[in-house]
């Protein structure tokens, strides 16, 4: 029993269940998990054991309502953990990580809640189910299923020791990425080396070293993919290097925060899992139950778009090779020299300075007047800001979201600085799912990772970082608009290679006219974007995308590569990680010097270290749904309520409850179309 004081021992009487962020202490962590845990476990033990045939309340239901404790405790700490992390709370993760792990195969392989799910199963259309009912138990057992439930006893304890053991790698894999992007943060003391950055860039260098212990100089905190936003302006050659190397050298260096042996582990044990469940490689289990159904349709894709993106990118490389000689350089142009000399060349032909736009692009209007009134103009949504409620950690933000009949929906938390104890990158998260079972509204999370600027000065964002704004509200809008029935289809709970559609649709707001019109206003004169500018500015949106397009798939190749090992491989994980991924990506044909991929795998964070393992696919595949879906809304009148109605409806409100694909059909009124993905990227035939 959870003791009285601590405060995940009750549903939070705050508005819409917001955690109690000022009661929350490390120590609350461990017990409530522990209690949790517990508690779940007996609730399946009376499930398993009422006397009587099975029925879909008796229990599939019964396991949707049980463990409510460990679901508040789960959700605060995954999201601190990576938003707000501390020593104390790795060590509870390496603690609780596996013996969640194990929590979660004592559920799925007990075999007398199986044999009740089985039963229900057999005769599921003698039921008389509504379709969300029928796909709540066929989720149920086919997740069991999955999870090795139909394995035999030897099998299922190998079973669990593997999970265990894959929990606590992936675990070490994080904390070890952590620790060693932060040891490799540049911190520079001449600011003579500076050129070409702006001054608030320096500026929050300044602030950056100065909060992270240094008592002079310049620190610039790695993004977590390969590519640096300092290397597009910063004229110093060697800092580039110096830049480019330590982003790629993570993992790679030795020492205590390498994680080459530990993602070789990893690797090996995934390829024994799959075995054990009956799959061919980890690969195939996974794609099993994503809206891609079968790798030869992941491979075809992939595969398909390597030629024409490498082709663009080769005739790129040609272009900025002329401009990094006519800037007195001799030898080849190298991959710290790409970013610099592609917007020399997107400056001249597009007349377009980036840094003459940042200015135009401030934190506070881009979301306020750019991301919150797109969700206004499009849904009828309104914000208010909750200066009154708890959260995390200062930086964080509180709105109150209410929808266009006044009804209230949910809560938006905005985290977007970046911090020495936040994990790279941008991502949602939710902290209470909706769902009408519970009667509970949805409070998402958004995390960015901007720059903080120096005291008193303004957050000016580059394109990328407006860009990356409005991909992670499109998340948090699909968990804001859920409703279903079931918490285990709230909000995201869609396929991987799915998640990312609605919040790739949402990135053209960012640039549609009236609303970049609306937000990109200068933050000292007050003066709008210049109409020729902003002109210009979309059409340099699509330069680029042979160099994009082939970082990705590089990528997503190396990712397919690495989880299509099979356990007869000898080795199953090839211990020298640097010839795994270069043999790996001259099959591929994407061995290009200049252009490496978007990661590299002693820093794949998405596949070692979160949820996308075998997945990151999923990226491009799911901007083929957006791509044609953009198209849907220029066909249909743009950013006007009745679109949002529809989409909303189709798509955004349904989460896990029907099947995805199925969903965009009807939506679309068709199958989507590849053709408007490949006009995007520059891959049609000419």
């Amino acid at each position: 029993m959870l003791p009285a004081d601590n405060p995940f021992a009750r549903p939070s009487s705050l508005p819409y269940a917001l955690p109690p962020f000022d009661l929350i202490r490390e120590e609350h962590y461990l017990p409530a998990f522990e209690a949790g845990m517990a508690e779940q476990l007996a609730e399946v033990e009376t499930i398993a054991g009422v006397a009587g045939p099975p029925t879909l309340d008796n229990t599939v239901v019964a396991l949707e309502r049980s463990g409510r404790l460990l679901d508040r405790v789960s959700n605060v700490y995954w999201n601190q953990v990576l938003s707000h992390s501390t020593d104390g709370l790795r060590e509870i993760e390496a603690t609780v990580a596996p013996r969640l792990a194990a929590h979660s195969d004592a559920i799925h392989l007990h075999g007398g809640l199986f044999d009740r799910i089985e039963k229900l199963y057999a005769r599921r259309h003698e039921l008389d189910l509504i379709p969300e009912q029928e796909r709540l138990l066929e989720r149920y057992r086919s997740d069991f299923v999955r999870a090795g439930a139909s394995l035999s006893e030897t099998d299922q304890d190998r079973l669990r020791q593997l999970n265990e053991d894959l929990s606590s790698l992936s675990t070490d894999f994080s904390t070890r990425l952590l620790a060693e992007t932060n040891s490799l943060a540049v911190h520079v003391e001449d600011p003579g080396q500076l050129a070409g950055l702006t001054e608030d860039s320096i500026a929050s260098a300044q602030e950056a070293a100065r909060s992270r212990g240094h008592e002079s100089g310049y620190l610039f905190p790695l993004n977590l993919p390969t590519a640096q936003p300092i290397l597009v302006s910063l004229e110093n050659r060697a800092l580039r290097e110096r830049a480019f190397r330590a982003a790629t050298s993570r993992g790679l260096r030795g020492g205590e925060h390498d994680t080459r042996e530990t993602l070789t582990r990893i690797v090996g044990l995934r390829a024994e899992r799959a075995g054990l469940l009956g799959y061919p490689h980890h690969a195939s289990y996974i794609v099993e139950d994503q809206t891609a159904g079968t790798l030869d349709a992941v491979t075809a894709m992939l595969d398909g778009l390597v030629g024409p993106a490498v082709a663009n990118a080769r005739a790129e490389e040609a272009e900025l090779q002329a401009a990094f000689e006519a800037d007195g350089n001799t030898g080849s142009l190298q991959p710290w020299d790409w970013a610099y000399y592609a917007d020399q060349v997107k400056r001249a032909r597009f007349d377009i300075d980036a840094a003459a736009v940042r200015p135009y692009l401030e934190l506070e209007r881009v979301l306020i007047d750019g991301i919150f009134h797109a969700a206004g103009e499009l849904y009828g949504l309104s914000f208010t800001e909750r200066y009154d409620l708890p959260t995390y950690h200062p930086d964080v933000r509180v709105f109150e979201v209410t929808d266009a009949d006044g009804a209230a929906l949910g809560l938006f938390l905005g985290d977007f600085y970046a911090r020495e104890s936040k994990r790279g990158g941008a991502w949602m998260n939710s902290l209470v799912e909706q769902s009408s079972l519970f009667g509970t509204s949805p409070v998402v999370v958004n995390n960015l990772n901007i720059p903080r600027p120096a005291e008193g000065a303004p957050t000016l964002l580059t394109m990328d970082e407006v860009r990356t704004a409005f991909h992670e509200f499109g998340h948090a809008l699909h968990g804001l608009f859920s409703d279903v029935g079931y918490p285990l289809f709230s909000g995201t709970s869609v396929p991987r290679d799915f998640v990312e559609y609605p919040s790739q649709v949402n990135e053209m707001w960012a640039w549609w006219p009236s609303v970049l019109a609306n937000y990109a206003v200068h933050h000292e004169t007050g003066e709008p974007l210049p109409q020729e500018l902003a002109d210009r500015l979309l059409a340099s949106q699509a330069y680029g995308e042979g160099y994009a397009t082939t970082s990705y798939l590089a990528a997503a190749l190396l990712d397919q590569e690495w989880h299509r090992r099979t356990p007869t491989d000898s080795p199953v994980a090839p211990e020298d990680v640097e010839n795994f991924e270069a043999a790996a990506l001259s099959r591929h044909g994407l061995q290009l010097d200049s252009v490496p991929p978007r990661y590299r795998s002693s820093y794949f964070s998405h596949i070692f270290g979160g949820g996308y393992s075998a997945g990151y696919y999923s990226y491009i595949w799911s901007e083929v749904l957006d791509a044609d879906t953009v198209e849907w809304f220029h066909e249909n009148g743009g950013l006007v309520r009745r679109n949002g109605d529809a989409f909303r409806s189709a798509l955004l409100s349904r989460g896990g409850s029907v099947d995805p694909m199925d969903a965009f059909a009807a939506f679309r009124g068709r199958p989507p179309r590849i053709e408007p993905l490949l006009e995007r990227r520059g891959l049609l035939p000419t």
